[in-house]
């Protein structure tokens, strides 16, 4: 991939200390509704339809970690945090928790059959998705599976503070028809795409989708048609 400049990833260290931040007592701000379980059975039956190991990346504090694991998945977390590495940790201490950056994850090429990013990739600045999308790629192994599961919007909140706390992070909404876009660019073929309306407390439509990772012929196929 080709960029015109310089890329800069300084958004990560304040995404960090934002969740080092929250780890303690404002779990309720940042930990995942597992009520809201339909997605993550949909991506569990796609990933075990050819089993292997799974990242859940961007896994706070672990609880989609630990739902996974119960749904009959080979899974580890990995997380930007510290903090929440560690709560992880010792919460599920039978699952692995790693510390990393979805920018460059340290997993080695094709070795994952499913990878989730639940509210975490809406981190990361708009410009900077296909980079986190091409990393995804890497690490998934042909007709391996993604899922996303975002808020969806055009806007972006940043949070400097929360009860007395100094943090430091951009949330950053999502365009369902421009995530298909990126996706299909970095390699991805979209298989369910979904938009639900906001429950009691939530400001805006959450959306979910899943894709698989295109195989080398299927992308070979696609350039012969485009001659």
């Amino acid at each position: 991939m080709t960029h015109n400049a310089p890329l800069d990833f300084a958004f990560e260290a304040g995404t960090a200390r934002t969740y080092d931040a929250l780890s303690v007592n404002h779990l309720h701000i940042v930990s995942s509704d597992l009520s809201d379980r339909a997605h993550l059975e949909l991506f569990a039956s796609a990933v075990l339809r050819d089993p292997g190991p799974v990242a859940d990346v961007g896994c706070g504090p672990g609880g989609v970690t630990g739902l996974l694991h119960e749904l009959g998945l080979d899974v580890f977390g990995v997380d930007l945090s510290p903090a929440m590495v560690a709560l992880a940790r010792a919460t599920h201490p039978n699952l692995r928790f790693d510390i990393g950056t979805m920018l460059a994850l340290n997993i080695a090429d094709g070795s994952l059959a499913g990878l989730l990013s639940c509210y975490s990739f809406i981190h990361v600045p708009w410009e900077l998705r296909p980079v986190v999308f091409a990393e995804f790629r890497r690490v998934l192994r042909p007709g391996g599976v993604l899922m996303l599961v975002y808020q969806v919007g055009s806007d972006a909140k940043h949070r400097s503070s929360h009860d007395g706390l100094e943090l430091d992070a951009t949330w950053y909404r999502q365009q369902p028809d421009e995530l298909v876009g990126l996706l299909d660019t970095a390699g991805f073929d979209v298989l369910h795409e979904e938009v639900r309306p906001p429950r009691e407390g939530e400001l805006t439509p959450q959306g979910h989708l899943l894709a698989t990772a295109r195989r080398p012929e299927e992308d070979d196929r696609g350039e012969l048609a485009d001659q």
